[in-house]
């Protein structure tokens, strides 16, 4: 039998246990913020709203028949907009006659957008502004633009295809 010393390990310093789980929520933070943006744009088709009160643009060759009827084109004042919160778009009408449509989660940190005044959409969170014409970002902190999203527009009725 052989007299070893038992003498305890030392446990990890205070200091370096709290960094270290400092450091992982950070990462799960940032990955958090990081990966919204990448899936948003996957899942969307990317192809341009129709515009123009025929309802012409891309969907116009695949037919309007179907898709779920949003609002009039009455309903979209020049200039703004309209969030439809339980289908997740915004829909504006930048110019008289052309309506557009993007996803209404900002890239910034996924919240609804509310506000479309002045061809500007707004973000409550953080104040991100995009612009009602493309979605690009005129001002942060979001860097990426709004998805598009597909409508049509049947008549007075607008459409999400």
């Amino acid at each position: 039998m052989t007299s070893e010393s038992l003498h305890p390990v030392p446990a990890p310093a205070r200091r370096t246990v709290v960094a270290a789980v400092g450091a992982a929520g950070l990462a799960v933070a940032l990955t958090a913020c990081g990966s919204d943006n990448k899936s948003s744009d996957s899942t969307s088709s990317g192809a341009s709203a129709s515009s123009g009160g025929t309802g012409g643009g891309d969907n116009a060759a695949a037919g309007n028949a179907g898709g779920t009827v949003l609002a009039k084109t009455t309903d979209i004042p020049e200039g703004g907009g309209k969030v439809f919160e339980s289908q997740g778009v915004v829909v504006t009408q930048p110019a008289a006659g052309t309506y557009k449509a993007f996803s209404s989660k900002c890239t910034h940190q996924g919240c609804a957008v509310k506000g479309i005044a002045d061809n500007v959409i707004t973000c409550p969170c953080h104040n991100s502004q995009f612009s009602a014409t493309d979605g690009s970002v005129k001002k942060g902190p979001a860097t990426q633009p709004l998805a598009a999203a597909n409508i049509t527009v049947d008549g007075d009725s607008i459409k999400l295809a």
